[in-house]
């Protein structure tokens, strides 16, 4: 027999049996994941996330039933950390060791090529790798990824095109800036 499931008025509760548990909860490991990601370290990045939850709790009743949470989500941790950024709260794209609570690579090969990869993304201009980031990492739509970051899906498509030739450029060992023809 199923069991009962109701959403409180409050902050929208998922009761069912004994165990509550909040419509956030599934989406706090992707949540985790783009902040180390964006700051790749674990302190500052579970920061992010707590920040990013606290403000979604207290905004709760903003989201609008029937729209997509993890977007609303994205959208405000995407905020939260440009805000952060400019009031000098954070600083962007530390340097750090690899986090080790990841999949290890197999072989010494793979090691370097995932280092070349995170040192490629942390050159890469902030908006491409913010893009980058969500359609690839978290796999958001394209309009997701333009709701989350305020900008026309136009927009979208053009930072990553350009973030992902960036890559295959910087990965490449490339490093030299290529300038394009303009007839």
């Amino acid at each position: 027999m199923p069991s009962a499931i109701r959403l409180t008025a409050g902050h929208g509760c998922i009761v069912k049996g004994a165990m509550t548990t909040h419509p956030f909860e599934e989406h706090i490991p992707r949540l985790r994941r783009y902040a180390l990601a964006l700051l790749r370290e674990r302190t500052r990045a579970d920061d992010l996330v707590q920040d990013t939850l606290e403000r979604a709790l207290r905004k709760f009743t903003l989201f609008r039933h029937g729209s997509n949470l993890r977007a609303w989500l994205f959208a405000i941790m995407h905020n939260t950390f440009v805000n952060q950024v400019r009031s000098g709260r954070q600083q962007q794209f530390v340097d750090t060791e690899y986090d080790d609570s990841e999949p290890s690579p197999d072989t010494a090969e793979d090691s370097t090529t995932l280092r070349d990869l995170l040192g490629a993304l942390e050159r890469l201009a902030p908006e491409q790798r913010e893009v980058i980031l969500l359609v690839g990492l978290e796999q958001l739509s394209y309009e997701e990824t333009a709701r989350v970051l305020e900008v026309p899906v136009g927009t979208v498509m053009s930072r990553l095109s350009r973030a992902r030739e960036r890559l295959r450029t910087l990965m490449s060992g490339d490093t030299t800036p290529q300038l394009r023809r303009i007839k």
